[in-house]
């Protein structure tokens, strides 16, 4: 059972309410928005929660036990607040949101209803829906090691441990002949390939500080998967880091970094179940395929 604060019980009590919902949104960067779908500006300790954002709860669930549970928030795009470049460049990526039921004639009663974090985003016009995800979503993340052929570690990281000074490089745009492909000038010849499925990492222009996946690279050519939230001028610069396609042979013969691969290369695949009972000279004892 719910504890609720005496003074918002003694409110709920009265017969009149004065209620509302406001919402505190706090980006990962620090950035920290307040929205409201009251019709004046809302303060709660000490952010000022907005106005007429057109910001609305659309659709709320709540599940017993580990299921997880969330709602949704729709509303319209505004320089009050939420932009559609900042959207697709990532920056509510994993934002946290508390939804409040407030007093507003006295916003210190007020009652936290929820805290969950915002998952998938989808925008047509200048309308948006956000989905808010409960507390137990995270229990859906995976945790540890996984048991398969490739690497599980991420290029660069603390597994890994390859120094990715020498796989980076800058470049500059030339040409833009499709929103999600650049033709770009490169500090010295690379080979195809280097930075296919690597990091492209903004520089300069409209997308300073945001970065992007890089799909495919052909020599002075980037194709990324999705094209960059904001326009993209000639000049604009940027940083490219390799990439890695987790498996073994990548690790030996491109980063000579075996000693540190994190996945299990001579794990058997489906082939070693479907494919006939070997000779007699061979034994399923369990021991390696490949001794």
């Amino acid at each position: 059972m719910r504890d609720i604060p005496a003074a918002f019980a003694a409110h709920l009590a009265g017969g009149v309410t004065t209620l509302c919902r406001c919402w505190s949104l706090r980006r990962r960067d620090g950035v920290a928005l307040g929205f409201t779908d009251h019709d004046r500006d809302l303060t709660l300790a000490g952010l000022v929660h907005a106005a007429r954002t057109g910001l609305e709860a659309a659709e709320a669930s709540a599940e017993l036990g580990f299921a997880v549970s969330g709602g949704d928030v729709a509303g319209a795009l505004s320089s009050l607040g939420l932009t559609e470049a900042d959207i697709a460049g990532g920056l509510y990526d994993g934002a946290t949101v508390e939804t409040w039921l407030v007093d507003w004639a006295d916003p210190e009663t007020r009652l936290l209803l929820d805290l969950a974090t915002i998952g998938e985003v989808r925008r047509e016009g200048d309308a948006f829906v956000a989905e808010l995800r409960g507390l137990a979503h995270r229990l859906d993340a995976e945790r540890g090691r996984t048991y398969r052929a490739t690497c599980g570690a991420d290029l660069g990281d603390g597994r890994c441990r390859v120094d990715l000074a020498p796989w980076r490089t800058t470049g500059a745009v030339v040409d833009v002949p499709e929103p999600a492909t650049l033709a770009a000038a490169l500090a010295g010849t690379v080979p195809d390939g280097l930075f296919t499925g690597g990091r492209l990492a903004w520089t300069g222009g409209a997308n300073a500080g945001l970065a992007a996946d890089v799909r495919l690279q052909l020599g002075s050519l980037i194709e990324l998967w999705t094209a960059p939230p904001r326009p993209v001028a000639a000049g604009d610069g940027f940083t490219l880091t390799a990439g890695c396609d987790k498996r073994l042979a990548t690790c030996r013969d491109r980063f000579a970094n075996t000693a540190n691969f994190q996945g299990f290369p001579h794990m058997p695949g489906n082939d070693a179940v479907m494919r006939p009972v070997p000779a007699s000279d061979h034994v399923l004892d369990g021991g390696s395929l490949f001794r």
